[in-house]
């Protein structure tokens, strides 16, 4: 069902390219026509550009839907073990949504059923998400930050709610909230603190206080990162 619903996609998208296309930044729209024919690899790109024309929903809010700042970023995407490289994307923490700019300046909403994963380029540092498959098992759903993965793996889950007239009482206002997650024995568990960390990890509670205390480390979900030395830490000690 996934292949068929796939190729359709495909098909659907290939008639969106050789129809008028639209670009649109705060409500404006802009008609751009591409044809088949302008592509580079016209197989390739309809699998990458499999999705729909985006649009900004959210341009009166104050604030943005993105993660790390309101501008496109260099990336890759991932499906069915392909990887497209030197992308320009832009992740909608918001809607969970990954946004694409095509070399010809088409803003697309990618098919989120279609990316197994990717990857965005921010100061220097590679951020790799997974696209987890909704199920009654796993609490994770959606494309999801992986910080770490080994016996123990740590998880960043990024979004944005939006505040109701949160800005002079006039203006909603986006804030980001991140929620960290870590995978042990299988089982997927929410964390917010240092001592749910440790309560999870009980076993090496006592080697991973010291190791806290004596590297002076401030474990905080605002910085999801704070996580990882303790988690890579716990790993070795277990092996």
């Amino acid at each position: 069902m996934n292949q068929i619903m796939r190729r359709i996609g495909i098909l659907l998208f290939a008639f969106f390219l050789s129809a008028n296309s639209f670009s649109a930044e705060h409500g404006n729209h802009k008609v751009m026509p591409l044809s088949i024919n302008e592509a580079k690899d016209s197989v390739e790109l309809q699998i990458l550009y499999n999705g729909r024309a985006w649009r900004n929903l959210y341009y009166k809010v104050k604030g943005d839907q993105f993660l790390f700042l309101n501008e496109f970023l260099p990336g890759s995407v991932t499906i069915d073990d392909k990887t497209f490289n030197d992308l320009k994307l832009r992740y909608d923490i918001y809607d969970d949504e990954l946004i694409l700019i095509s070399d010809h300046g088409i803003i697309i909403q990618l098919n989120k059923e279609m990316i197994d994963l990717f990857s965005v380029n921010f100061k220097n540092t590679s951020y790799y998400f997974k696209n987890f498959d909704k199920d009654s098992v796993n609490i994770l759903s959606g494309y999801v930050n992986v910080l770490y993965e080994g016996n123990t793996s740590l998880y960043v889950k990024y979004r944005k709610e939006l505040l109701q007239l949160a800005v002079e009482n006039k203006y909603d206002m986006f804030n980001q909230i991140n929620r960290v997650y870590i995978e042990k024995d299988g089982e997927v568990t929410k964390v917010d603190s240092r001592s749910e960390l440790l309560k999870l990890l009980k076993d090496r509670k006592h080697e991973l206080h010291n190791f806290i205390r004596s590297h002076k480390i401030k474990i905080s979900k605002k910085y999801p990162e704070s996580y990882l030395p303790v988690i890579e830490y716990y790993d070795k000690l277990s092996n």
